[in-house]
């Protein structure tokens, strides 16, 4: 039966179209963001008043050299959403792994040991629950200031109860399975049950919650971002970029569309691969599929 399900799991992977799509846009966004130097058209930071809030190529009074125009300095909007990749990846991925580690860790010690500790985490985790997430990273970002590393470190203690929720319930569960009890018995430490054991055992539920969660860190990234509290002024992100475009929203619509197209489609990419990730690691869907023959 477990040969089957794993050979229906398998069969399924090349006909899902909307995981594949997702895995081309995230792709997309990546290749973008890695070799951002040599496919932006100019230096994304150059200001040259005589270009500024020049419409996209296709519009009147646009230039080929500047197909999505320019801002209100003059900057390249083409070549600073490119580059602003860069900074919502960084931020999201790195955030994103950071919050696992501390979701994944806590998650593991509270649920495998119980008691005491498994309520004092829950009550910790309740307590930040009660305070919505934007609103906790804007005033933790307010009080340290704004920067890359604090911006990182923000999001990341902020975002933790998602893994720490899913792998808490899960470890409930499985630390009542025989393999367990055979390894306490055979007087292996609770170290290596819960690394060797466990968490081999709950990883397709992290990977999953990890990659809905980079969307949900591009969307954070951005909205500090477009409040002044990211990274230095002279970096160019998404959410900046959106921001420095809504002074303008009436005559010079494309500074702010562009990146905040750029921030949709993302988020759309990284959702459908979430999705697919979801559903291929879900024993339930596995299980129907296998037992309908299907």
């Amino acid at each position: 039966m477990v040969d089957g399900l794993t050979d229906d799991r398998l069969r399924r992977i090349p006909r899902h179209p909307a995981g594949w799509t997702g895995v081309g846009m995230v792709m997309l966004v990546v290749m973008m963001a890695v070799f951002a130097p040599w496919l932006s058209p100019h230096d994304p930071q150059r200001q040259d008043l005589t270009l500024r809030l020049k419409p996209p190529a296709w519009i009147e009074g646009g230039s080929g050299a500047h197909l999505l125009g320019t801002d209100g300095l003059g900057r390249d909007v083409l070549s600073r959403v490119i580059h602003g990749s860069r900074i919502s990846l960084l931020v999201s991925f790195s955030a994103a792994g950071l919050s696992g580690v501390i979701g994944v860790s806590l998650g593991l010690v509270a649920g495998y040991f119980g008691g005491a500790v498994d309520g004092l985490l829950s009550r910790l985790g309740d307590v930040q629950q009660a305070i919505p997430v934007l609103v906790l990273a804007i005033a933790a970002v307010a009080m340290l200031g704004p920067g890359l590393l604090n911006l990182l470190l923000v999001l990341s203690v902020t975002t933790w109860i998602n893994y720490f929720r899913v792998v808490r319930g899960q470890v409930l569960a499985v630390r009542e399975e025989l393999y367990v009890w055979a390894a306490r018995s055979l007087g292996c430490s609770s170290l290596r049950i819960l690394f060797r054991h466990i968490l081999p055992n709950v990883s397709a539920s992290i990977i999953v919650v990890g990659t809905l969660l980079i969307a949900n860190m591009i969307i954070f990234e951005a909205s500090l971002s477009f409040l002044g509290l990211g990274g230095a002024v002279d970096i160019p992100t998404w959410g900046r970029i959106v921001s420095d475009g809504r002074e303008y929203i009436s005559t010079a619509w494309w500074i702010s569309f562009f990146p905040g197209l750029a921030i949709s489609f993302t988020v759309m990419g990284i959702n459908l691969l979430g999705d697919w990730l979801r559903e291929i690691g879900d024993p339930r869907t596995s299980v129907q599929r296998f037992v309908v023959g299907r």
